[in-house]
């Protein structure tokens, strides 16, 4: 890794890049291309969060516990029993380790020398007036962008801070597999991980206040909780906790919802109730820097901040909080800090949640639209209709668009299906091109491909798709 000697200090730098994760690597980069000397100031593991403890790690282990899952469900075809089990849980877990530190080094540390615009500084930074200080040491720079990223939250139940509990990080460094887990969030990672551990052996309860995948059309969430359900994952929505409290090696959570009164015990508890950005101990009110309700820094459509010369990307601007997001709106802030002019545009943003089935969405779910004041048309296909579903034997899922009724204009698209996340791009270029259904259900798609639902979805606004043969319309 580059240092930062003592005459970089000095010489100060034209930018100064606090955090070292996905979004300041991706400014730091693409300044360094401009020309620009750019410092790059990290805290604590250089990667951030999406290589370290978030998407790397939780994919592979995904992966991993579906391997275990397909070998059960492959009696699913006549003629075939199959079993998989987890034998060494260690060595699973150092497999997942030696990932991460692999694609640390690769995409992260061994980066830093191809850069000779980067200097890698490394200490808690805080702004001040013509840079920050990093530690106790003054970096001159003219121009700041803030990419610290979020934190995991921990919810306000009574008694939460007497029990012991785990976040995502802490889940996917268990040295043991748990015999049982509580998982409270029904959001992204809590779906996610929850089935992970289930599929891994564990006797797994999912609680949330209000419905799994909440952001999701609630078709989608319904769908998710009937696979999970199957799979043999308690699901508890509405929930209202009571109190939580220790019990044994474990934790003992009393809530309500529409069902009455439950007691759920279970040997560990994740918690997976959001993340909130890290904006503290930035001295940010101090030089101006203003802040959403939600505790990120608000920034315009070009990532500049309140104060004109700190701009902010990723995680800790509060929205769309994606790596891939992060990586995107961090390179426009590294154009526009020194008087670029491109705009962040999420209209045609994917978003995708790795359970099984894959939940993937891209642009405006029935109830945004109408609240955009749409006249609203939806079209909503079972998997049973797609005949790569029906090859696999395993029609668990939906497609629904939503379009506008005056124009035909594609305004969104929603999976849940066994391949739905390799399916939502052709939806994402359908929507970016402005697309029609009509023209959507023209397209040529290729036959027993999950993404074929798509056309399929698109010609059900108008017919019946069961009238259809195969590679009809």
């Amino acid at each position: 890794m580059s240092a930062c000697c003592e005459a970089d200090k000095n010489d100060g730098f034209d930018l100064a890049v606090i955090g070292a994760g996905s979004a300041g690597f991706s400014a730091a980069i693409t300044a360094a291309g401009e020309g620009t000397r750019v410092a790059l100031i990290g805290y604590g593991t250089i990667g951030g969060t999406c290589v370290n403890v978030g998407c790397v790690p939780s994919k592979t282990m995904i992966r991993a516990a579906q391997a275990v899952h397909v070998a059960a469900a492959a009696q699913r075809f006549p003629g075939i029993v199959a079993q998989g089990k987890i034998t060494d849980w260690r060595a699973l877990m150092a497999a997942k380790e030696d990932l991460v530190a692999t694609l640390r080094t690769k995409k992260y540390i061994d980066l830093l020398p191809a850069y000779e615009g980067v200097t890698y500084l490394e200490g808690k930074a805080r702004l001040c007036a013509g840079g920050v200080m990093v530690g106790e040491d003054f970096i001159a720079a003219s121009k700041v962008i803030i990419a610290t990223g979020s934190h995991s939250t921990v919810p306000p139940i009574p008694g939460i801070d007497a029990v012991p509990h785990l976040d995502s990080t802490a889940a996917l460094e268990l040295a043991e597999k748990p015999r049982s887990m509580l998982v409270i969030g029904g959001g992204v990672i809590g779906c996610e991980l929850g089935q992970m551990f289930a599929r891994l052996g564990v006797k797994v309860t999912l609680c949330c206040r209000s419905r799994l995948l909440p952001d999701m059309e609630p078709e989608i969430s319904a769908a998710l909780k009937r696979a999970l359900e199957d799979e043999g994952i308690t699901v508890q929505g509405g929930v209202d906790y009571k109190t939580i409290e220790g019990k044994g090696d474990g934790v003992k959570l009393i809530c309500q919802n529409k069902d009455g009164a439950h007691i759920i015990e279970a040997q560990k508890l994740l918690l997976a109730t959001g993340r909130k950005p890290n904006t503290a101990d930035l001295s940010l009110e101090d030089n101006g820097v203003a802040l959403l309700p939600n505790g990120g820094i608000k920034v315009d459509q070009n990532m500049r901040s309140s104060n004109p010369d700190i701009y902010a990307a990723g995680d800790v601007t509060g929205t769309d909080m994606f790596v891939y997001m992060a990586a995107y709106g961090a390179k426009l802030a590294a154009k526009n800090v020194f008087g670029g002019t491109e705009t962040y545009d999420n209209s045609a943003m994917p978003a995708v949640v790795f359970t099984d089935p894959q939940v993937a969405s891209v642009g405006l779910g029935e109830a945004a639209a109408r609240a955009q004041g749409y006249a609203v048309k939806t079209s909503i296909i079972g998997l049973d209709n797609v005949p790569r579903a029906l090859a696999a034997r395993d029609t668990r899922g939906l497609i629904k668009l939503v379009a506008d009724e005056k124009t035909d204009a594609l305004l969104g698209a929603h999976i849940i299906a066994p391949e739905g996340a390799d399916s939502i791009q052709a939806a994402v270029l359908a929507l970016k091109s402005g697309m029609t259904t009509k023209a959507l259900g023209e397209t040529i798609f290729p036959y027993l491909t999950t993404v074929e639902g798509l056309k399929l979805a698109a010609q059900s606004f108008g017919k019946d798709v069961n009238t259809l043969s195969c590679c009809a319309g």
